[in-house]
């Protein structure tokens, strides 16, 4: 992979900008974007501060190159609802791969939820953008789905909100989820009670 004058990437450049977006994905869902800094990123690499700005110009551009790898991340989960499938097994498979990235990445949904706490100023332009249009495809599948009786008659960007809200909530406040628990893993029993929940709503006689 070429780094920013064209020229290949040596395996130690590409280990060492790895282990920067490694360091930052953890500064940044810890402290946000305004309270990290260079100096905690570098450490957190086990790197000095000059071999950090060799690779990354400044803060802003690591969180950058972290935040266009996470939308795309996290914009697949949809992509992969099939309008030709069966409904309620596409939305509900849905609604499973947005539980399992909680499950899997809740450092990225806790940076990704500290940027739209901000107000977005870094990523206001792809949520109006690539994130919209794929919501929009999508409410336009689930409102064919709903004309045809196949599902409920539900609000569909609402219902879209709430997958996002109920799936994310188990990663963006795991902390109170595991103190209430008194520590046991929610995501034991979160799958089943999520699914059973969206099916009951979904269903077309509810």
């Amino acid at each position: 992979m070429p780094d920013g004058t064209g020229k290949a990437r040596t395996r130690i450049q590409r280990r060492n900008r790895d282990l920067i977006l490694e360091a930052a994905l953890d500064v940044f869902s810890t402290h946000g974007f305004r309270g990290a800094t260079l100096d905690q990123i570098a450490s957190a690499a086990g790197l000095s501060k000059p071999n950090l700005l060799y690779y990354f110009a400044s803060k802003e551009a690591i969180h950058a190159d972290l935040m266009s790898g996470l939308l795309d991340t996290w914009l697949d989960p949809l992509r992969e609802m099939d309008a030709d499938g069966e409904p309620i097994a596409e939305i509900l498979a849905y609604v499973d791969r947005k539980l399992e990235m909680s499950r899997l990445y809740p450092r990225e949904s806790r940076l990704f939820a500290n940027e739209i706490l901000q107000g977005a100023p870094r990523m206001l332009d792809n949520l109006q953008g690539e994130l919209k249009h794929l919501v929009d495809d999508k409410v336009r599948v689930l409102l064919r789905w709903m004309d045809a009786g196949q599902i409920a008659k539900l609000d569909p960007h609402h219902l879209i909100f709430s997958v996002w809200a109920l799936t994310q909530h188990y990663a963006d406040f795991d902390v109170q989820i595991r103190a209430i628990l008194d520590d046991a893993d929610p995501f034991d029993a979160a799958p089943n009670f999520v699914e059973t929940l969206f099916r009951k709503l979904l269903r077309p006689d509810s």
